[in-house]
């Protein structure tokens, strides 16, 4: 049972190729293209007022020197908010309920943010490891606390972003898998869980674009303490 369960979590193969492949390569035929015209059509130019308003949403409060990550951290928000919702459609997969994806795009992002910090103003950097009117007995003790919380970080995006994604998609199949077996034998109250499902569907879309932008979101206040 528990191996049903969480199969869908496996990278699936085709002729001994990984389908994650595929998959990760899909959200990029998304993006807009550049368009010469005057004029373009409505599908370019709701996703490029999409991007101007998340772009403007996120970067509005970080100073100007963290202003050249836009394009970076807006194509990253729309690539995981593209495979987290093509997740949810039927036999697809979702990439980003692989742990190790999703550290693979946290830790490097958040070592560059401390890197900047540490070559632009070396001593606000340090300086957020210790509290300003820390006790003296209390440093050395803040000092590891701080350090540790630092490198938790990335840990903690990753883990955030493979938790939730994976805990909606095992309640979505356990009701479907409800629904289906009390069919036949109770059709009043499986018509009710499948009404459940369909609530619980709408909000694991809704947490699909949330987590996409929280991971974002955090990402751009770790650059915010270090530009």
């Amino acid at each position: 049972m528990t191996l049903n369960l969480f199969s869908q979590f496996m990278s699936p193969t085709l002729l001994g190729i990984p389908l994650i492949i595929v998959a990760l390569l899909v959200p990029w035929l998304m993006f807009p293209a550049p368009n010469t015209s005057w004029i373009t059509n409505r599908l370019t130019t709701t996703q490029t007022w999409l991007m101007k308003l998340l772009t403007k949403q996120i970067f509005s409060p970080i100073s100007i020197n963290g202003h050249p990550w836009a394009l970076m951290l807006t194509s990253l928000m729309i690539f995981l908010l593209s495979l987290n919702l093509l997740g949810l459609l039927p036999y697809t997969f979702t990439p980003t309920t692989q742990l190790s994806l999703n550290l693979g795009l946290a830790i490097p992002l958040w070592l560059a943010t401390v890197l900047i910090g540490l070559r632009n103003q070396p001593t606000t950097a340090l300086a957020h490891l210790l509290p300003e009117g820390t006790p003296a007995p209390l440093i050395p003790t803040l000092i590891v606390i701080e350090t540790i919380s630092l490198f938790i970080r990335p840990l903690a995006l990753g883990v955030r972003l493979t938790a939730n994604l994976t805990a909606g998609h095992l309640l979505i199949q356990l009701v479907s898998m409800a629904v289906q077996a009390i069919f036949f034998t109770y059709p009043t109250i499986s018509a009710l869980t499948f009404f459940v499902l369909l609530l619980l569907t709408l909000l694991e879309v809704a947490v699909a674009m949330i987590q996409a932008y929280v991971f974002v979101l955090l990402l751009s206040l770790y650059l915010q303490e270090n530009t």
